[in-house]
C-alpha cells in the first residue's frame, strides 16, 4: 500500500532555491533515508511532508490524502518527530503524555504510560517536572510517543538519536526495525550511521548555492 507520495516538490528559503523537483513514493514496510550537508534542506523536506511547511512547488499526499489540503486525514496516522521536544517543560513526563495521547485519540491509562516511561529508562521520574529532567531524559519522554501511537502506518524522523545514550539507541532501532516488519513505513534523517538490518533507500540533497 502507497504510504506517502511526494510530486515535484520544491522549497525556497530566504530567496534561495533548498531543492526542486523531489519525487517520492512510499509503500508500506519501506524505510527512506535523507541525507545531505548542514543546510541542504533536510528538515525543511520533512516538515514539508508533514504538512508543517508549505511548499513552492508541488504536491504531497499521505494515504491518498493532500497533506497541505486535508491535514487532519492525512496526517490521522503520521507520527512526526522533529528537533523540538514538543513537551511541555512544566508538565511531568505522564501530564505531557496523556495530554498528548487525549489530543491524538489515543486510549492510554496512567499505568499504560508509566509501562512505557519504565521501558524507556523514566522509573522514578513520571511524577516529575519535565523542566528538572536532563536533555537526554526530556528526548526519552518526547520518543514515549513511539511506543504509544500504535494506530501510526508512517513515522518522520529528523535526528532521532540526538542526546541518547548507545542503549537507547540501539532499542529505537529495534522499535524501528518491527515497525517496519509490520507494515509501517519510515523517513529518517540522521547524522549517525544507521545500524538497522533493514533495506532502505537513499535521498540524498545536494546544498545548492
Amino acid at each position: 500500500m502507497r504510504v506517502l507520495s511526494a510530486q515535484q516538490v520544491a522549497c525556497e528559503k530566504s530567496d534561495r532555491q533548498l531543492f526542486s523537483n523531489i519525487n517520492i513514493e512510499l509503500y508500506s514496510s519501506q524505510l527512506l533515508y535523507v541525507t545531505g550537508e548542514n543546510g541542504a534542506g533536510k528538515t525543511s523536506l520533512l516538515r514539508i511532508l508533514v504538512g508543517l511547511s508549505v511548499p513552492s512547488a508541488g504536491v504531497v499526499e499521505i494515504n491518498g490524502h493532500d497533506i497541505h489540503k486535508n491535514v487532519h486525514d492525512a496526517s490521522e496516522h503520521l507520527l512526526y518527530f522533529g528537533h523540538k521536544q514538543g513537551i511541555s517543560q512544566l508538565l511531568t513526563p505522564t501530564e505531557n503524555l496523556k495530554f498528548w495521547c487525549q489530543q491524538h485519540g489515543v486510549d492510554k491509562n496512567d499505568e499504560a504510560i508509566h509501562v512505557i516511561l519504565a521501558e524507556l529508562g523514566l522509573t522514578g521520574l513520571e511524577d516529575i517536572a519535565v523542566k528538572n529532567l536532563s536533555a537526554g531524559q526530556q528526548r526519552r519522554v518526547t520518543l514515549a510517543k513511539l511506543w504509544l501511537k500504535t494506530a501510526a502506518t508512517l513515522w518522520v524522523l529528523d535526528e532521532p538519536f540526538t542526546a541518547l545514550d548507545v542503549q537507547l539507541i540501539a532499542e529505537l532501532e529495534a522499535k524501528m526495525t518491527s515497525f517496519l516488519k509490520t507494515g509501517g513505513a519510515i523517513i529518517i534523517t540522521s547524522h549517525q550511521k544507521l545500524h538497522i538490518d533493514y533495506p532502505l533507500s537513499n535521498l540524498h540533497l545536494d546544498y545548492s548555492w
